[in-house]
């Protein structure tokens, strides 16, 4: 597995659980803990997924997740939003935003991999040359 997958997210904590759940199965991981270090880290590795926090300093993850989408050769990268408000139409909102996907918070450990697997499976399935 070479998957390239960049972690956005500002929570040392769960930074690590995220770290440590996707290392085991083999993906190649990039962090950023803040909006701009994502946008540059994005736009300079370009990774096959973004796990995006949606609560970030500075710039929020809903207003990096529009901004990727307006920038190629990253707007087509799948998006993952993660976030512990899980208010009635906060779903909603992180979909409209641009992510492809939304994971609550705590992290599920079994959940995330699971999800990680489809949404590059999906990529792949829709760009063979990739």
């Amino acid at each position: 597995m070479n998957e390239k997958i960049l972690v956005v997210e500002d929570n040392p904590l769960n930074m690590r659980l995220i770290e440590m759940t996707l290392r085991r199965r083999g993906y190649m991981l990039l962090m950023a803990s803040d909006g701009q270090e994502a946008i540059k880290m994005a736009l300079i590795e370009r990774p096959d997924l973004i796990i995006m926090d949606i609560q970030l300093p500075g710039i929020n993850g809903l207003d990096v997740t529009r901004k990727l989408r307006k920038t190629p050769p990253v707007s087509d990268t799948p998006i993952i939003g993660v976030t512990a408000y899980a208010m009635k139409g906060d779903r909603e909102k992180i979909i409209e935003a641009g992510c492809d996907a939304y994971l609550s918070k705590p992290v599920d450990t079994r959940q995330l991999p699971e999800l990680v697997a489809r949404m590059l499976l999906t990529k792949h399935n829709n760009n063979p040359l990739s």
